[in-house]
């Protein structure tokens, strides 16, 4: 499906950095109204502890009290496996929509089955407000949003294109990082090129926004690029084949460590931000599939 944003629409981008997990969350401004969405939110977790807190979210509620916005969308560009997704925490203080990707059912199925859930965990998707399919519009105030499908890192992973911003979660990374990783169940490093190409058929100018950077070679962290700087210099794409790339891929995932978040972040996150239901005594658990990853 062809993608025609409207470059003359120029959100106000506002970026929050959360340096236990190195993800970058966002509140985006519709330019004509008080309207906004939040990408990628943020919980706090201290897993050798237990304990989970919000200081991260918070951060972002007070901006939106500050500046007098509506939430109107809690965005969420795919299953993190890095960090916990605080939306159902920002959603009761502050109201909005939770939308993810169609595919997050593939996502539940695959996860629910390593993590043993049983026949209460809904693998419909229900736990989210909006289920986006590749093209589906929606409006944030007067501004006209996009989800755009760009699977590879995952199955449900969306390039979200609010006006002249595409928020493209795991796909891409600063044209220094490269790309995200390919080798979770249902990934797939020939379907992440062919997403990539269609992020980077947008507009030279489009603005992109990273959901992490890890500042490569000790440079100061940094989330904002265009399609034209990715094109020009990405170490994984710029002058690379489909081939090329796949190889580089996963040469390089395999290598890679799992990471340390991903037990309790996909447990939460397949239920739309939720900690999973407490037991007869009011306690709440997360499981630790044993070989399971």
């Amino acid at each position: 499906m062809t993608i025609t944003p409207d470059m003359s629409v120029k959100p106000e981008v506002t970026g929050f950095f959360d340096p236990a997990t190195n993800t970058i969350s966002y509140v985006v401004k519709d330019p004509g109204s008080n309207a906004c969405a939040i990408v990628d939110s943020v919980m706090d977790i201290d897993y050798a502890a237990g304990r989970i807190t919000y200081d991260h979210a918070n951060e972002i509620i007070a901006h939106v009290r500050e500046k007098g916005l509506k939430v109107e969308w809690l965005i969420e560009t795919h299953v993190h496996a890095d960090h916990l997704s605080a939306a159902p925490y920002i959603q009761k203080q502050l109201g909005g929509k939770i939308g993810i990707g169609r595919n997050i059912t593939i996502v539940q199925d695959t996860f629910g089955k390593i993590f043993n859930e049983g026949t209460e965990f809904q693998r419909d998707g229900s736990q989210f407000d909006r289920l986006f399919d590749d093209g589906d519009t929606y409006q944030v105030g007067g501004m006209r949003c996009i989800a755009m499908h760009t699977p590879g890192h995952t199955p449900a992973c969306m390039t979200h294109i609010m006006g002249d911003a595409a928020f493209v979660g795991d796909t891409l990374f600063m044209p220094d990082g490269g790309s995200a990783r390919a080798d979770f169940p249902g990934g797939d490093a020939g379907q992440l090129y062919d997403s990539i190409q269609r992020v980077l058929a947008l507009p030279d100018s489009m603005r992109l926004f990273m959901c992490h950077d890890y500042g490569p070679n000790g440079r100061d962290i940094r989330w904002e690029t265009t399609v034209g700087e990715e094109k020009a210099h990405n170490i994984h794409i710029a002058g690379k084949s489909r081939e090329e790339f796949i190889a580089l891929r996963t040469a390089r995932d395999r290598t890679l460590a799992m990471p340390k978040l991903i037990i309790p972040s996909l447990q939460v996150n397949m239920r739309g931000g939720d900690l999973p239901p407490p037991d007869a005594d009011g306690k709440r658990f997360l499981k630790v599939p044993i070989n399971g990853l």
